[in-house]
């Protein structure tokens, strides 16, 4: 054969240009994730530091996000129903940063029920805001509540943040690694159950750690605590899998530059909060985030 139709014939690796060097696509998505990451990081990081009224803006920045991501992938929600949505979001991060987080649900409760209501009169889907009640409204009253705790709350969103980035991390490597059966192969095909150990093992070294670094009691006790909320977390993601496959998208959005919607970035987050949330409320509901941090 000659060199010519010998050259002519031959492909180049999966993954490379002929001369050898990634396509220009990808590396422009991999620097536009690392530039989305290095920008809003640090402002999401700090204002959780800071606290306040400017943590509740950061939850208020991303409530409005998340309504119209949520919109979209769940049927009947139409402009109207979204601003309703995102104004009881809104209202429920307000009472609760004033101190009121059982008014903020009660509150919520009626709006859910009012919202509800009018799907039925106009006979369009009346699961939607059913869903959106428990994946955004007490995720929002959860991290605002916890965030409260004079003492603690920093340390407990920062632990809570960190708790499910390591359920990610770990159960990335871990399903990658090891493999083996799928965990909910028809909603979120990717992950396997090795994964799911894995990110428990992440997320209670994560617990521990901090339960010894900062003396907070049982470092087994938090780790507990953070192993079962890697669950709570996987489930999250799995389920807005699931909300994704069934609308037939691949993002919940295209919010974050080369990361997708808001919705992508919090799925784990949104569940965790509320069951960390549970958690202090039947621990220590006098001191939420003690309640959820501190075991004997």
């Amino acid at each position: 054969m000659p060199a010519s139709a010998e050259t002519s014939d031959a492909k180049p690796p999966v993954g490379k240009s002929p001369s050898g060097k990634p396509p220009s696509g990808k590396s422009a998505e991999l620097r536009t994730r690392i530039l989305s990451a290095v920008i809003l990081a640090p402002i999401a990081l700090g204002l959780t530091w800071l606290g306040g009224w400017y943590f509740a803006a950061l939850l208020a920045v991303a409530a409005v996000a998340m309504t119209f991501e949520l919109s979209n992938l769940l049927p009947g929600l139409g402009l109207v129903m979204r601003i309703m949505l995102g104004a009881f979001a809104l209202l429920a991060i307000w009472l609760t940063a004033i101190g009121g987080p059982f008014v903020a649900l009660l509150v919520s409760l009626t709006g859910l029920t009012f919202v509800v209501t009018i799907s039925i009169l106009r006979s369009t889907p009346s699961l939607s805001p059913v869903i959106v009640f428990p994946y955004l409204i007490l995720p929002l009253i959860s991290l605002v509540w916890l965030r409260l705790d004079p003492e603690f709350g920093r340390l407990a969103i920062f632990w809570l943040l960190i708790t499910v980035w390591a359920t990610d991390t770990f159960a990335y490597f871990a399903g990658r690694g090891i493999g083996g059966p799928k965990l909910a192969p028809r909603l979120s095909p990717n992950k396997t159950w090795a994964g799911l150990v894995g990110g428990m093992v992440g997320a209670a070294v994560v617990g521990a750690i901090t339960a010894s670094w900062f003396n907070l009691g049982s470092p087994l006790g938090l780790a507990i605590i953070s192993a079962i909320l890697a669950v709570v977390a996987q489930a999250g993601d799995i389920f807005e899998s699931a909300l994704k496959r069934r609308a037939g998208v691949k993002d919940s959005g295209a919010l974050i530059p080369g990361h997708g919607g808001a919705l992508d970035r919090v799925d784990g987050i949104v569940t965790a909060a509320v069951a960390a949330a549970l958690i202090a409320t039947l621990h220590h509901a006098a001191s939420p985030a003690a309640g959820v941090l501190l075991w004997p």
